[in-house]
């Protein structure tokens, strides 16, 4: 009997053996990477010009990468997008009547967004669930100015980490080659502001202050997210098109909003533009009246936070091509130097030199 017992063990254990060596390998995963450095420059030089003019220099150094990992049951991908330029210009408006050489920040940006995605549903190929972590903040010091020459001022108004934004979202995500849609209702976004300064001067950008004795530097939200992206490669010969929009509504915001201050707020009805607090200024042409007269769907959508970017390239050679990009963004937690919601706008074109390393090489 144990003889048996043991012959039938070693013919199982053969017959084992012999399956996994017939078995193809499970195919491992791959890396794709793309590192894009590049340096964009524009000069204008105005000397005694009829139609005048500041000479200006502008010097933006950029970094694009994309990290993407691909398995059977899974893509893990990594996108690194970031900027930091100056503009040097002259200006005549010293008091002595000197050239006064001005250096303003013309771009400033850090872009880290990490997302993991899947297909759970095989019926569905063009439906996915995706797991994806954002950062957004900047180098340096952001300022607001006043005046020129030698008698401009300048007062913070941001910094590194100050504000940042951290949104990390459960998705479904329905996905075609050249563009896709994100959808979450559980999405988390954590404001920091870790500026001390920031905070006495009034720009919070949403993190609530409870007590004013110390300072509160972050405040998470729970919202909805989408995001929406579209990517086309050679929509011309040489150009290229991506563009982005992303919406976040914040659960808790109409709580921190002031809607029923804002209602029960009279302070002079002859006089609806009237403000009882700093808190609550408007948008140049807005009003109280404006505010109050707005129905439940016209509220939600003051409340959400919009952010839309597109960006052309049209590529020259293998490292010179011309760029155009466009940002804008809303949000109401932005005071927009002492107003209470306020579109942010960025727009630049220019020529760049670019260099790009692949893997695996096309």
């Amino acid at each position: 009997m144990k003889r048996i017992f043991v012959l039938c063990a070693a013919l199982i254990a053969t017959a084992v053996a012999a399956m996994a060596q017939d078995e193809p390998a499970a195919p491992a995963g791959k890396w794709e990477t793309n590192s894009t450095p590049a340096l964009k420059i524009s000069e204008f030089m105005f000397n005694n010009w009829s139609k005048s003019g500041n000479s200006q220099i502008d010097a933006t150094a950029t970094f694009f990468g994309n990290y993407k990992y691909t398995h059977p049951r899974f893509i893990w991908d990594n996108i690194a997008d970031l900027a930091y330029g100056y503009a040097w210009q002259d200006l005549e408006d010293d008091p002595n009547g000197e050239l006064f050489e001005t250096r303003r920040k013309s771009n400033d940006k850090i872009d880290l967004t990490s997302a993991i995605s899947w297909k759970p549903f095989s019926k569905l190929p063009d439906w996915g669930a995706s797991f994806t972590a954002n950062l957004k903040t900047q180098f340096g010091h952001g300022y607001e100015y006043d005046g020129v020459g030698a008698t401009q001022t300048q007062k913070l108004v941001s910094d590194f980490f100050a504000p940042a934004y951290l949104t990390t979202a459960l998705s479904f995500e329905y996905k075609k080659p050249n563009w896709s849609v994100a959808l979450s209702f559980l999405t988390g976004k954590t404001t920091f502001v870790c500026n001390d300064d920031l905070i006495d001067s009034g720009y919070t950008y949403g993190v609530i202050q409870e007590d004013p004795t110390s300072h509160t530097h972050a405040y998470f939200a729970l919202g909805s997210y989408v995001k929406a992206q579209y990517l086309k490669k050679d929509l011309l010969p040489q150009l290229d098109l991506y563009a982005r929009l992303e919406l976040f509504y914040d659960y808790k915001k109409p709580n921190n909003m002031g809607w029923d201050a804002i209602e029960a707020f009279v302070a002079d009805p002859a006089d609806p533009t009237a403000a009882p607090d700093s808190k609550y200024l408007l948008a140049d042409g807005e009003n109280w009246a404006d505010l109050q007269g707005k129905n439940w769907l016209a509220r939600r959508a003051f409340e959400t936070d919009i952010d839309f970017e597109i960006k052309l390239d049209y590529r020259f050679s293998d490292h010179i091509a011309a760029n155009f990009a466009l940002n804008l963004k809303y949000d109401t937690d932005f005071s927009g130097m002492g107003q209470w919601g306020h579109w942010q706008i960025y727009q630049m074109a220019g020529v760049q030199v670019f260099f790009s390393w692949k893997t695996p090489k096309a």
